[in-house]
């Protein structure tokens, strides 16, 4: 494959996840977006004043934080279907124009740890499927904000899979 086709199928491949994650307004409105390097996907939290919960301190209030672990897990899983399919060969334009993108996962249940405050600044994080079956996935995420190695919230979570995964 020559660097021509390489950059088309990356080109391709970002306009994919593009539409696959602006689907949600709730989502244009905290201001995620992911950045992807390969299969591998890191959602970021734009900061934004009306994200402040406390004032006070301040800290982004905890239920955007717990939004950004949520919508980073329901992503990946849909993510990794895509991404199945366009390394089968199948054309990301074609299944966008027949839309036919991978419906998000339904959350079961979420558990989220919050470890310290989130600071008024940019937020990242990272999913990691632990388990994917045919009806349930189990995940794990991590949002940090200056290092990955300082969390400030961790989330565990079942998903029912779309369509039998």
């Amino acid at each position: 494959m020559n660097a021509a086709a390489t950059q088309e199928e990356k080109t391709l491949r970002d306009a994919a996840l593009e539409r696959l994650t602006q689907t949600s307004p709730y989502h244009r409105f905290i201001g995620v977006s992911f950045q992807r390097m390969g299969d591998e996907l890191t959602g970021r939290l734009a900061y934004s004043e009306h994200l402040i919960g406390n004032p006070a301190i301040p800290a982004l209030h905890g239920g955007v934080t717990g939004a950004l672990l949520e919508i980073t897990a329901l992503t990946q899983l849909a993510w990794d279907q895509l991404w199945r399919r366009m390394e089968a060969g199948e054309d990301p334009t074609a299944m966008m124009r027949r839309g036919q993108l991978p419906k998000l996962p339904k959350t079961i249940d979420i558990t989220i740890d919050y470890l310290r405050s989130g600071r008024p600044r940019d937020t990242y994080a990272r999913a990691t499927v632990c388990k994917a079956g045919r009806r349930v996935a189990n995940v794990r995420v991590e949002a940090w904000q200056d290092s990955r190695d300082r969390p400030i919230a961790a989330a565990h979570g079942h998903f029912l899979m779309p369509d039998g995964g």
